[in-house]
């Protein structure tokens, strides 16, 4: 590339770019994070196989309508609205179901980006670019305005170059090169392409200008507006600055790019685009904010703009991520042990000093409390062998390979752990303790309760799940009434309401009044004088016990089940 790793920058970083590049990279993504892709509605309706091949992901759109996935085997697929065909598909049609995009088949994607015209801009691992969506201003690269409907090669400009990352504002585009080249083109109304004019830019332009000799390593779009960080830590704004959001001390566009001052002496090592707001990260977790702060967005207590990079966050701990979008005014960052803060408008409110979250994740801020709900970057999901106590705990529920605990229910074996059903239950800590020593055998005979039955009240100890029809669940009822065990009397009475019929219903009256349920027994009641007459004429009705059958008719005479 051009540039030896031995060449040491004035923040310490060696001037190469791919160093440099690895090591932002790393600070964004060296804690490996369990994100829940569910916690955007879109991804909800997949099932758990479904969701167990993606490996990133993207939510995207003027309402979070659209979505973009990755899998395992580097399959490109797009779901949702489709708004100005930005799924790529070949048509304006909108999907709930996820569509492949075969053009892109086998390509491992390592940027992406979306415009809110909507348009996307993807790069490949080969360099290659890709865009699709909404062309108004030429925002594809293609020298054209036609609607982009499929996925199209970006190559005008980008012949012999090798594409690392992405960026989009509403209608204009950016590219990252290898050799730390910025190419933009687009709409540019306000300077945002960088050419030192207005005219809009058909097809990739080289912002050079005082970027010329400089090697960038990092791009980023706001709305109108465009930054770059160098390999040194110095940064570059131009565009759209009517908010600040360039951070120059004035409101004045800039038609080229023009370093930020303000930030000179600070190696800074991430900077992300708000809506009209920006946030810049230097290498000693140092965090800076500027631009519009209608919402409280910048995180210094008011709602004042700022023209130049104000430092925030200055009485918590070493900041070790930001989090940001083109789309949004929110704002989260993350500290160096964990902690995740957000602010800026959240669900409608406006939080204007960092609030600390019970997230693990800043882009379980994005999913939660951004309007619109987006990601903030491309997703990348953790699909490693690791396994959570829950989890390992449901796997070894009944098997024979790690049990020390065997339980024999009509002739049938159902393998368990000690240390688990002494942690679990009060039943099982009481006998072990009472009555267990080396001499016992480790097979104990159940003969009150049905295998179906007991098998479930294990495997509800290792799992908290209850899965048993209405009529197995009267039995499941009676051990959890035995074994005093209450959260599992109450999935039980769960179970059986929702399993409750004409036919079943005075059965399971009856084992209400049995097992003492008192909030099983009155819904088993309203139910059968809700269908009294049905339920007079079924064989359940007529086999009940005499006394019961007093009680119940007393009862419903009472409620005024009798009146004509």
């Amino acid at each position: 590339m051009g540039h030896s790793l031995t060449n040491v920058a004035k923040c310490g970083y060696p001037k190469g770019l791919s160093f440099y590049y690895f090591f932002n990279q790393y600070y964004a993504h060296s804690e490996p994070i369990m994100v829940d892709v569910t916690k955007w509605p879109l991804f909800s309706l997949m099932t758990p196989q479904e969701l167990s091949v993606i490996r990133r992901a993207f939510v995207f759109g003027t309402f979070a309508n659209e979505a973009i996935f990755i899998t395992t085997d580097d399959e490109v697929y797009v779901f949702g609205l489709n708004c100005s065909n930005c799924l790529g598909t070949g048509d304006s049609l909108s999907t709930i179901v996820p569509k492949k995009l075969d053009f892109l088949s086998g390509r491992k994607v390592v940027s992406l980006s979306y415009g809110s015209g909507p348009h996307i801009l993807l790069a490949t691992e080969d360099g290659e670019l890709f865009a699709w969506g909404h062309n108004g201003y030429s925002q594809l690269g293609n020298g054209t305005t036609n609607q982009g409907v499929v996925p199209i090669l970006v190559s005008a400009s980008l012949l012999n170059k090798k594409v690392i990352e992405v960026a989009c504002g509403s209608h204009h585009s950016m590219a990252l090169t290898d050799s730390g080249e910025v190419y933009a083109w687009g709409y540019n109304n306000c300077g945002q392409v960088g050419s030192g004019s207005t005219a809009n830019q058909p097809t990739p332009r080289r912002v050079s200008s005082c970027l010329q000799n400089k090697v960038a390593v990092s791009i980023v779009c706001g709305q109108t507006s465009s930054l770059v960080v160098v390999d040194n830590g110095e940064v570059y704004g131009w565009g759209y600055n009517g908010n600040g959001q360039l951070g120059l001390g004035n409101n004045g566009n800039q038609l080229t790019p023009c370093r930020i001052a303000a930030l000179q002496g600070l190696c800074v090592q991430q900077v992300l685009s708000g809506y009209a707001h920006s946030l810049a990260l230097t290498d000693e977790g140092l965090l800076y904010a500027w631009g519009a702060n209608t919402y409280g967005q910048l995180g210094t207590g008011n709602k004042s703009n700022q023209l130049s990079p104000v430092q925030i966050m200055t009485d918590k701990e070493r900041v070790v991520e930001i989090a940001a979008c083109h789309s949004t005014h929110t704002s989260a960052a993350k500290s160096q042990s964990g902690q995740v803060y957000m602010w800026g408008q959240c669900r409608g409110q406006s939080i204007v000093l960092p609030h600390l979250t019970h997230f693990n994740c800043t882009d379980d801020v994005f999913a939660c409390f951004a309007t619109p709900s987006v990601m903030w970057r491309l997703l990348s999901m953790e699909h490693d062998d690791f396994l959570t106590v829950a989890q390992s705990l449901k796997k070894e529920f009944d098997n024979p390979e790690t049990a020390d605990l065997k339980f024999c229910v009509d002739g049938k074996y159902i393998f368990v752990h000690k240390a688990v059903l002494k942690i679990r239950c009060e039943h099982f800590q009481s006998m072990f303790q009472s009555h267990w020593n080396e001499d016992m055998k480790e097979v104990i005979e159940i003969d009150q309760f049905s295998y179906p039955v007991y098998r479930s009240f294990l495997e509800f100890l290792y799992t908290d799940q209850v899965e048993l029809p209405p009529e197995d669940a009267i039995g499941l009822l009676d051990l959890a009434t035995s074994y005093c065990e209450n959260r599992l009397k109450r999935l039980c009475q769960n179970i059986i309401k929702r399993g409750i019929t004409v036919e079943n219903a005075f059965s399971l009256l009856s084992a209400a009044v049995r097992y003492d349920a008192e909030d099983l027994e009155e819904f088993c009641f309203r139910f059968c004088i809700h269908h009294l007459t049905e339920v007079t004429q079924t064989a359940a009705f007529w086999q009940i016990d005499g006394n019961l059958l007093k009680d119940f008719i007393s009862r419903a005479s009472r409620c005024g089940a009798f009146k004509n």
